[in-house]
């Protein structure tokens, strides 16, 4: 009687520890994301029942989701600034996603404007150029190059920068240093390692991988050269003393913010965060006026 309890007694057990595992399995196998994650920007259905929320989803909307949550998973894309009415988007998706951001974008009369039509060679050598220079003296240097080709603008090509000599680059005021820049960039073009059409076809991501490999251009460089010559619209320029200034201003900050912190403080900008960024520096000149009067 006794073996039969206990033998009673041990398929009860086993069955239950089944059982458990069972539930845990298909606990386990369950969709499952927290509430705040940026997943449901695709429209996911999440359910507020439990801690563990189930998603249900179409399959054609499943994405890849990253770990990282500094850099989650972008599922908005936004078109270039180079339109009004993205331009206005934009505002409206700032203002609705960071309040206290929305309050500066009120507060300042004039909307941003990105119209530079450069084709990116030019856009690229005019960069390096103006590289640590007051505004005033840079201007003098680039009408002085511009003066060496023929047609101004639109005479300044890779093959026609390389026929210039370091020597002849030096006389108008452009330094040593930057002569071999722009060497290099025109170099890269002639060779084929860059190109205007490949340019405005990359990534935000492949252009700084390629671009940095040109001699003198750095990831801030690139980072102006895709928010005001390519008109990029998700681009937060890390580096940026203004912007890093502007965002310490708008949310309070002790200290400046390093590249991670802006990264975090900045995510609810996506996929306008150029535009964020321009307001940032906007923020700063009027502190500057501010402090003058």
């Amino acid at each position: 009687l006794t073996h039969h309890k206990l033998t009673t007694i041990g398929l009860l057990t086993n069955s239950a520890v089944e059982m458990s595992l069972r539930q845990t399995l298909t606990a386990v196998n369950q969709p499952t994301l927290p509430s705040d994650s940026p997943i449901v920007a695709v429209n996911l259905e999440v359910s507020d029942s439990s801690p563990c929320s189930r998603i249900n989803f179409r399959p054609r909307k499943i994405r890849k989701v990253s770990s990282d949550p500094v850099n989650p998973p972008l599922q908005i894309t936004a078109s270039s600034l180079s339109s009004k009415s993205t331009v206005d988007i934009a505002l409206r998706h700032l203002q609705g996603s960071d309040e206290v951001l929305g309050t500066v974008i009120s507060a300042h009369n004039n909307s941003p404007v990105f119209e530079s039509s450069s084709p990116p060679f030019l856009s690229l050598a005019r960069s390096i150029l103006y590289q640590q220079l007051a505004t005033k003296a840079a201007k003098c240097i680039y009408d002085r190059f511009l003066s060496l080709f023929d047609g101004g603008e639109s005479g300044v090509l890779p093959e026609a920068v390389i026929s210039i000599s370091a020597v002849d680059l030096r006389k108008i005021g452009v330094s040593g240093r930057k002569a071999s820049y722009l060497h290099d960039l025109a170099g890269k073009y002639t060779s084929g390692v860059l190109s205007d059409e490949m340019i405005l076809e990359m990534s935000d991501e492949e252009l700084i991988d390629r671009l940095t490999l040109v001699k003198g251009i750095g990831v801030w460089t690139v980072h102006m050269f895709m928010i005001f010559s390519l008109h990029r619209p998700d681009v937060l320029p890390v580096g940026d003393l203004g912007v890093r200034k502007g965002v310490k201003d708008l949310y309070g900050l002790k200290n400046l913010p390093g590249p991670l912190q802006m990264e975090q403080l900045c995510q609810k900008w996506r996929p306008y965060r150029s535009v964020g960024s321009w307001y940032m520096w906007r923020l700063i000149e009027a502190a500057k006026r501010d402090n003058l009067t």
